[in-house]
């Protein structure tokens, strides 16, 4: 009787051993998912974004589709394949210029307490249909390559990888 007890108590330990390790597979696949899909985790690349944000600091962001809006911060995919965080300052059909430092949008100047330096002016520009004007906060010149610039020109929605939510590193 009791090598009876004894084999049907390790069938059970053998059962259970089973189902908690697909339950770990399962929750690996389930946290590899999120990762891939919901959100991401970036590391700041240089100062175009200061003061928001420094060189090395670490943030995450979400995949998940959404429209930007006016003073989100978003994470795009550039055409050489790096991932660029920048401020969306408009949105389509939008007008942009930049005149003596001031920035306005359809005419109105931003209320802007998050930058630092001064921008060169620029021409009004129309934002594109689909598309976002982004601005990095450290609008001193030659520190942030953004929409300012000819060669980015404004950001089509298709390109926009997430937008951040919060700074994992420093606390």
């Amino acid at each position: 009787m009791i090598g009876i007890e004894d084999e049907k108590s390790t069938q059970k330990e053998q059962r259970n051993s089973i189902i908690s390790w697909i339950k770990f597979i399962l929750i690996l696949v389930g946290i590899f998912l999120i990762f891939r899909f919901v959100i991401g985790i970036t590391v700041i690349n240089g100062q175009s974004m200061s003061p928001t944000f420094s060189n090395n600091n670490v943030i995450m962001t979400t995949n998940l589709f959404y429209s930007p809006e006016k003073g989100d911060i978003i994470l795009y995919r550039d055409e050489n394949g790096f991932d660029v965080i920048k401020r969306v300052i408009a949105t389509e059909n939008d007008h942009v210029e930049i005149k003596d430092g001031v920035t306005k949008v359809n005419g109105k100047p931003l209320q802007e307490e998050y930058k630092t330096g001064v921008s060169q002016d620029m021409s009004k520009v129309v934002v594109d249909e689909n598309s976002y004007f982004v601005l990095g906060d450290n609008r001193s010149p030659g520190e942030s390559l953004d929409s300012r610039n000819e060669s980015v020109g404004t950001i089509a929605k298709a390109d926009i990888k997430g937008r951040y939510l919060f700074k994992l590193y420093p606390f």
